[in-house]
This record gives C-alpha cells, structure tokens and sequence, in this order.
C-alpha cells in the first residue's frame, strides 16, 4: 500500500540538504520499526518518493513524501512512531493512506505556498507595498530563467497565481509544475530589479506553507486534502 507522509522542516535543520534529507528518514523508518517495501535485485532499497524538493535554508510546514508499505496498523500509529523519532526541527504532521489510482507526490504537484519576511538588510521604499501591487498587477512580467538546458524566456505573471501582502510579509502561491516550478526568491529578485535597487547577500527568509495537487475538478488542494 502507498501511504503519504507530511512533515514539517523549521529551525537550524533547514540548512540540511534534500539528499540529507532523504537519507535522514530512510534511517528514522528503520528506527521507527515501519513495514516498509524494498525494492528486489542486487542492491535493495525503501521504496520511497519525495514531492518539490525544498531549497537549503528555506523553512516549511508543507512538506510530502510518500513511501510503499507492506502493512500499517494505524495512520495515528505510524505518525506517533515516526515523530518518537524525529530530531529537533522536524516533525510529522500528518499520515494518509492513499487510493491505488493516487499518482506520486513527485509527479503529482502542481503548486506550492510561501511566506517570505526581508532581511534587516534589505533597504525597503516607504511605498513597497503600493510597488509590489503595481508589479503584480501587469499583465506580463517577461523575464529569463536559467535552467539545466541554458536560458528560457518566460512570462513570470503566468506562475504567479496569487500574491498578497500579509503585514510586513509577502505571501505567494506559485506554479511548481515540473515546466516551470517558480521560486519565490526569483519572483522578489525580479521585483527589486524592476526597482533598480540592489540586494544584499541572504536577503529573504522563505518559509513554504504547503504543496498543492490539481484535484479531479483542476482546483487546487493540498497533497492530502483533509476535509
């Protein structure tokens, strides 16, 4: 059986990286005594996928990996033994047993949410907010993402699906599509470019609130959709 896990990633353990990560909870689900299915062949290994990998010193509440079980006695149990486990920083906040037609999380996600608050050193305007809605208002922000295969020329307007100021935070729901998967720090770089001021070094703290799926009816949910 498949079984999604949620888990969240604050503190100084977010300057661990995604393959840390990985290796970090193959360990705590051996500890934690889980029946978890292993791949056959010479070398074996937990069958295990994760969702949008988070960047290093980005913080999170969202996170998703799904894992292949040969039994469970509980959602609660399974959650209960994995958090007895976790270090400081990591904790598990949710466990759901998914449908056989459930795709991967990797393959599943579409969308995900941040809070990010600016860096002492970041010399703001007096009239950030009123520029920020302004940039997020035109209908085209043209600009050139580097990826694997070189540069793309892309209209960033059309990752952004929502932006908000929420007190002395900017709040984005971004496409994490595996076409183009937009993050946040690039989103605000591209603004304060706009602005012509230069950024310091560090100059976001970045917190994802969750991953999102397309459900059936092509609206967005969380990777698991609690009523």
């Amino acid at each position: 059986m498949k079984v999604r896990i949620k888990f969240s990633k604050e503190g100084p353990i977010k300057f661990i990286g995604h393959l840390d990560v990985m290796r970090y909870f193959q360990k705590a689900i051996r500890r934690a005594d889980i029946d978890i299915a292993y791949t056959t062949g010479f070398s074996p290994h937990q069958i295990m996928s994760f969702a949008s990998p988070l960047s290093v010193g980005h913080e999170s509440i969202g996170e998703y990996f799904d894992v292949e079980l040969h039994s469970i006695v509980s959602e609660e149990d399974m959650k209960n033994r994995l958090n007895s486990v976790m270090v400081e920083g990591i904790q598990i906040l949710d466990v759901a047993v998914l449908d056989d037609k459930e795709g991967n999380a990797m393959a599943s996600v579409s969308a995900c949410d941040y809070l990010v608050s600016f860096s002492d050193k970041v010399m703001l305007p007096e009239d950030w907010k009123d520029r920020l809605y302004a940039f997020y208002q035109q209908e085209s922000i043209p600009v050139i993402k580097k990826t694997k295969k070189g540069e793309k020329e892309l209209n960033l307007k059309e990752g952004i699906y929502r932006m908000e100021i929420r007190d002395e935070q900017v709040y984005m729901l971004l496409d994490a599509g595996s076409g183009s998967n937009i993050k946040p720090g690039f989103v605000l770089e591209t603004f304060f470019d706009s602005l012509g001021i230069e950024l310091p070094a560090y100059p976001f703290r970045i917190k994802r609130i969750d991953t999102y799926k397309r459900n059936e009816e092509n609206r967005l949910v969380p990777l698991i959709p609690r009523a």
